[in-house]
């Protein structure tokens, strides 16, 4: 079957270049000529209250606590420069995922031309025992066999249901708070993307508005574009906007008259003129909407099951909060194939598989936590920080969410990105991160405002499906791999 383009940006921290460049340097290359960096430019959070509607560039300063005339519009800002800098890699960005995956296609397709095979999914298999591989079944019935099968199945593996006897694929309680396995996070997140050049395009990467109960992200992701994303604390299923992007067909719509821009601009009151800038250029139909699932680390169950293993989200699915989802599982897949490749013989594939396991499992547990974390503290335990020239913050949250500030400013933040930039198996290529960033900066800045000057003549750029809608479908794609 043929691979269609589809979906909104992904994000590579410098953690993950790091990864594919010491993958392979063609495929690094291809990617950077496709990316847009967000780590080189001012990345943090906002009070989504105070936040003047002008998108001005202030500083993070404690002074508006004795001086009225201080801006308090940003909270903190994030350390990805200076993390990365510390360990000379090349800065946090965004690739779209069409991009990425006719990259990785061509490449994959150089080493073999029939390395991936679509459109037929892997439903069950069978481990024929130590040192004799594999034999797995098809959606059509047919079999094959292999020495080793890799689940990069995602969230809904059917891979994992089988080895931890999940109940079915998408098996879902009837209160909707576990699906095959995975807890509802307790957020619901509403999406969108639009051209609009604002006052601060260039000088941002990615700003988080926070406020009671709620919070609403906005990033640049490349060619004057725009992605947002609205994180509500609301039950499951509490449907309102479909799983589509752009053209998809968006018959699931709750109510197809509704106007969901409103609808999110409605809880959102009181905000910043920021946020409904943003939320007003966006058309009505680029809106989506999903459930957030995320899983426990398995501290207590291997990822792999003889001849069999798991990785990506099959196995450790996270919050997006960090944007690390999509990195830990490029990290799994550089140490699975280092691994696989020390193995000398097929006899030795099961204790490989584990050892890979035992590998990961610390620090991929650490950055699942970490992106939970970031969910739970921003929702449950932020809200608009407490000031003494307003009566805008005043609740037991708005205090902590005040006192928080310096120990997310000077610990918090700056531990947890160095954390997550430290691994990087290329070592310091800082000359390479500086050349990268001196030629995006140009591409960008002539990408965008060719975009800015199509808006204005009234063109409006059509998107594919989505990587949500994707992701709602069962994948069809299992790799396996068989010594030669």
């Amino acid at each position: 079957a043929a691979f269609a383009r589809f979906g909104g940006p992904i994000q590579f921290a410098s953690n993950a270049l790091s990864v594919l460049k010491e993958i392979d340097e063609t495929l690094f290359n291809r990617v950077m000529d496709k990316f847009t960096f967000t780590g080189t430019r001012t990345c943090g959070i906002k009070d989504g209250l105070r936040s003047d509607g002008s998108f001005r560039m202030t500083d993070d300063s404690l002074a508006y606590l004795w001086d009225p005339e201080t801006p308090a519009d940003w909270f903190v800002k994030f350390p990805l420069k200076q993390c990365a800098d510390l360990f000379g890699l090349p800065y946090t960005g965004v690739i779209d995922r069409p991009d990425l995956q006719e990259i990785l296609i061509d490449e994959c397709r150089k080493l073999k031309p029939d390395f991936i095979q679509n459109g037929n999914a892997v439903v069950s298999y069978e481990n024929r025992g130590k040192g004799q591989g594999v034999e797995f079944t098809f959606e059509d019935g047919k079999k094959a066999d292999a020495d080793v099968l890799v689940g990069s199945d995602g969230i809904w593996s059917a891979i994992r249901n089988q080895m931890y006897n999940e109940g079915g694929i998408k098996s879902t309680s009837k209160d909707k708070k576990k699906r095959q396995g995975c807890d509802y996070s307790g957020y619901t997140v509403f999406a969108g993307e639009t051209v609009i050049k604002t006052p601060d395009y260039y000088e941002t990467g990615y700003k988080v508005y926070i406020g009671p109960k709620r919070y609403f992200v906005t990033s640049d992701v490349g060619d004057g574009r725009i992605q947002w994303y609205a994180f509500f604390a609301l039950p499951p299923g509490t449907k309102k906007a479909p799983s589509g992007w752009g053209g998809s067909t968006r018959d699931d719509q709750a109510d197809p008259e509704e106007d969901l821009v409103q609808y999110i601009k409605g809880l959102h009151e009181g905000w910043s003129d920021e946020v409904m800038t943003v939320l007003d250029a966006t058309h009505p139909d680029s809106v989506e909407q999903r459930d957030l699932y995320d899983r426990a680390p398995e501290f207590f169950r291997s990822w792999s099951d003889g001849n069999v293993v798991l990785m990506g989200d099959a196995v450790h699915a996270m919050m997006p909060n960090l944007g690390q989802g999509g990195c830990q599982a490029i990290e799994d897949a550089y140490v699975l194939a280092e691994m696989l490749a020390a193995t000398k013989t097929t006899e030795k594939i099961d204790t490989s598989l584990q050892k890979f396991y035992e590998a990961r499992i610390l620090r991929v547990s650490a950055v699942q936590f970490m992106s939970r974390l970031a969910s739970d503290l921003i929702i449950n335990a932020f809200d608009t920080p407490w000031s003494p020239h307003d009566n805008l913050g005043k609740s037991w949250k708005s205090y902590l969410t005040f006192f928080w500030k310096p120990f997310l400013q000077y610990v918090i933040f700056p531990l947890q990105f160095t954390y997550l930039y430290s691994y990087h198996p290329t070592g310091n290529i800082s000359d390479t991160a500086k050349a990268l960033e001196a030629k995006w900066k140009e591409s960008h800045l002539a990408g965008a405002e060719e975009a800015f000057a199509l808006a204005d003549e009234g063109f409006e750029r059509k998107a594919g499906p989505s990587f949500f809608q994707k992701s709602e479908q069962q994948p069809a794609t299992v790799l396996s791999a068989k010594k030669e």
